[in-house]
């Protein structure tokens, strides 16, 4: 569960910067039920992995765009927004965006 900084878990407390912590155990999932969680929070249930190098390697052919996490575009509850409001951030229009990828 990503989160805002003002809940802390005992040690299972991940801060990852000043506006996200990260808890991975049962008890933010209770503390939420009893109404003592955080004030914001996204929960994401999957996996995605990586082979050693992999994603560094994209990172490096131009495969990602990357953003400054905004906790106003991760806790909105309009995850079809999501996309466009973190392409806005970086200053694009969706529609100049093209499937093929490169240097200039």
């Amino acid at each position: 569960m990503l989160h805002s900084t003002d809940y802390e878990s005992n040690s299972s407390t991940l801060k990852v910067d000043a506006s996200f912590g990260m808890t991975a155990t049962l008890d933010i999932l209770e503390d939420i039920a009893r109404g003592d969680g955080p004030r914001q929070s996204f929960l994401a249930l999957g996996y995605s992995g990586w082979g050693p190098g992999q994603l560094e390697g994209e990172i490096l052919q131009n495969g990602w765009l990357t953003a400054e996490a905004s906790p106003d575009i991760v806790f909105t509850p309009d995850n079809a927004a999501k996309w466009s409001r973190a392409l806005a951030s970086l200053g694009i229009d969706p529609l100049t965006l093209s499937a093929a990828a490169g240097r200039a």
